[in-house]
């Protein structure tokens, strides 16, 4: 299992982030390439999660259970997804807390695992592509904030899939590169 623990900030109180960063719906929307199809009697989220990476494609398709202590402003999230091609399975599961008094710091801790022909690359850069991903989900968390604080009512924001992929390869490589220069300077 790959593992990540990141953190992130949102310029707003939690009790102003934590109601979006737990409606599945604000969250598909605010992640690139996340489309949020069903809710099943079960109480798992159905959807899909396309990752580009400049002529790779990967379009996962699965679902997610989120599991919330609104109180405490905690959500456990487990899901798995299986590729368009159907070589490629993908399973993750994270922890994220929000906390903070104006400003709210969120953080997710857990890991994920792939199976399959995508396997290496996600072990590889798998952690580069997350973190960029949340980096954009940071961001477009902030702008919904901005946007209702502007009057913009609770529309949920537009589609994240808008954002370019070459956007969130160059965060992934940018991330990959700062990893590298650093170990290069704790080796010297």
């Amino acid at each position: 299992m790959v593992e990540l623990k990141e953190k992130f900030s949102v310029p707003a109180p939690p009790d102003e982030v934590w109601p979006l960063i737990s409606d599945p719906a604000v969250v598909a929307a605010c992640i690139p390439g996340a489309e949020l199809n069903e809710l099943t009697p079960e109480g798992a989220h159905r959807g899909k999660v396309t990752f580009k990476f400049g002529p790779t494609v990967a379009v996962f398709r699965g679902e997610a259970k989120l599991t919330y202590d609104h109180p405490v402003k905690h959500c456990l999230i487990e899901a798995r997804g299986i590729d368009q091609r159907g070589a490629s399975r993908a399973r993750a599961r994270f922890e994220v807390e929000a906390r903070g008094a104006d400003t709210t710091d969120v953080t997710l801790e857990g890991g994920f695992e792939v199976a399959g022909p995508l396997e290496m690359f996600a072990s590889a850069g798998g952690v580069h592509v997350a973190r960029a991903l949340l980096a954009e989900f940071a961001s477009n968390i902030a702008r919904v904030i901005e946007q209702r604080r502007a009057g913009g009512g609770d529309a949920v924001p537009e589609q994240a899939a808008a954002a370019s992929g070459t956007k969130i390869l160059g965060r992934a490589l940018l991330d990959g590169a700062r990893g590298i220069l650093s170990k290069d300077k704790e080796n010297k």
